[in-house]
């Protein structure tokens, strides 16, 4: 690349390289970076600095103007052409996996983007102009969107635990960090006009961005939360496309990968978005909920982003709470079956959308979802019996319960029954012997009569197994005394 440009320069003699007599000399790098453009030997500096800075960055590429001036040496009606020669100079891609390697030139990009991201936060530009708005998204993509190698998209495993490697810390980080500052600011000025901006923050942009979100870098990731909202917040004309396009990433995790690193971070950007719906909800945003939010729940690694996610499904409830039934019986869709500590964090989450829960929508889930809660009261893990039994500390589903307490009570008492008498952690057992204490408060009589009903089938489990039992005798019986042929077939 740089032989491209070497050859586009004009031949000069050996007089030329003398600076001409009008013409200011750039300030170094290291200059700028003390505050000084010009040391105690600044002519010489400066004739160095040029002859490096006139070679690696051809005044061709950046809009002949020096990018190396400050905004404070021109005048006004000339800021908007150095801005685009500094957002120039910013555009050529620097090796940054060896550190010692163009340690000046990496000095003198990283001065020029300082002094962008200040002259854009000063204000002292009205409007940005079409030209500074399409060199800025320019440099952004060269800078920014790259393809990560394969070691960098790791697979959280673990199931529920949430087990997550070391995170992969990106040796360009220092640079990183400046471009997406200048983008922060450069979205959130109010110089840019978004009638303007949409053209070059088009939907091609905004993919390239999201692709981004999967980075190991948790600061990059971070970053890409703010730009994201600032970017969803300024542009109205994206938001559809923004929404489709992280569905489709949700999706894709889901259903073919289940390898994305920043789905927390996706989350937590759609948990403000979410909490900006207008009501009543469009049907699109419903489809969401139930296509896109739900199915995150199947993922075993679910326990990295299931924060993130509830917060986004007790949002939807709490905008409109004919959804609580939607959103119950799509996590007992997904409820786990074995394992543990996946269903406390579960169990954690009904929790929290039955606090968001109105009676009318509870009585429409109460039956399959009482019967589960049964099976877990009864699970011999511990976790997940004690965190069960903690349903019974909320007042508003206790109030739920007593109203329902005809169709909820002979789906729980058999179960708080088995724990009375055989569960084997203690922990366990005296929390139950408290449930089935308010329940018998609650109402006494129906109580009883769930009691009683537990015992008969109790009873009748206990004949129909001696039956079995009496039969498996008689058949071990019949067996021993049969000889055995060479044709009959033996149980080894």
């Amino acid at each position: 690349m740089w032989k491209q440009f070497l050859s586009k320069l004009p031949k000069k003699s050996s007089k030329s390289t003398e600076s001409p007599p009008n013409h200011n000399p750039p300030h170094s790098a290291a200059a700028i970076a003390n505050g000084n453009a010009f040391g105690s030997d600044g002519d010489d500096r400066s004739i160095n600095l040029k002859r490096t800075s006139s070679l690696v960055f051809p005044s061709g590429l950046v809009a002949g103007t020096e990018p190396l001036l400050s905004f404070k040496d021109v005048p006004g009606q000339e800021k908007p052409d150095l801005f685009i020669s500094k957002v120039g100079f910013c555009s050529v891609v620097l090796d940054f996996s060896d550190p010692n390697k163009d340690s000046a030139e990496k000095d003198a990009k990283r001065q020029t983007l300082i002094s962008l991201i200040d002259f854009i936060c000063s204000g002292t530009s009205s409007r940005f102009t079409e030209p500074m708005i399409s060199a800025s998204v320019s440099m952004l993509a060269v800078n920014l969107f790259r393809v990560f190698p394969p070691h960098y998209r790791s697979n959280p495993s673990g199931g529920g635990e949430a087990e997550e490697d070391e995170p992969a810390f990106d040796p360009a980080w220092s640079h990183l960090q400046l471009v997406y500052e200048f983008l922060l600011k450069f979205i959130a000025s109010s110089s840019l006009d978004s009638k303007v901006g949409k053209k070059y923050i088009d939907h091609s942009f905004i993919s390239k961005l999201l692709d981004l979100f999967d980075s190991e870098d948790p600061r990059e990731r971070d970053c890409l939360k703010t730009i994201l909202h600032r970017i969803y917040g300024k542009f109205m004309v994206h938001r559809p496309f923004i929404r489709k396009s992280v569905s489709n990433i949700f999706y894709r995790f889901v259903f073919e990968t289940e390898k994305h690193n920043g789905i927390a971070e996706l989350l937590e950007v759609f948990g403000s978005v979410i909490s900006g719906f207008a009501l009543p909800l469009k049907e699109e945003h419903k489809i969401f909920l139930w296509k896109a939010l739900i199915p995150l729940h199947k993922p075993k690694s679910v326990g990295i982003y299931l924060q993130q996610l509830t917060y986004c499904v007790t949002q939807f409830v709490e905008k409109d709470p004919k959804l609580a039934s939607t959103v119950v019986r799509g996590l007992l869709k997904y409820w786990p079956v074995t394992n543990s500590q996946k269903e406390v964090m579960f169990l954690s989450e009904l929790e929290e959308v039955l606090e968001a829960t109105n009676v009318v929508e509870f009585q429409n889930c109460m039956v399959p979802l009482f019967r589960r809660i049964g099976y877990c009261l009864n699970s011999s893990h511990f976790q997940v019996a004690e965190r069960a039994l903690f349903l019974w500390n909320n007042d508003h589903v206790i109030s739920m319960i007593a109203q329902n307490r005809q169709a909820v009570m002979p789906l729980i008492v058999p179960a708080l029954e088995r724990n009375s008498r055989d569960h084997w952690n203690q922990a366990v057992v005296n929390p139950t012997v408290n449930a089935r204490k308010m329940l018998s408060e609650m109402d006494e009589e129906l109580f009883s009569a769930c009691q009683k009903m537990f015992e008969e089938e109790e009873e009748k489990r206990m004949e129909v197994e001696e039956k079995r039992r009496i039969t498996w005798e008689r058949l071990e019986a019949a067996a021993s005394f049969k000889p055995v042929t060479g044709n009959t077939a033996v149980l080894v």
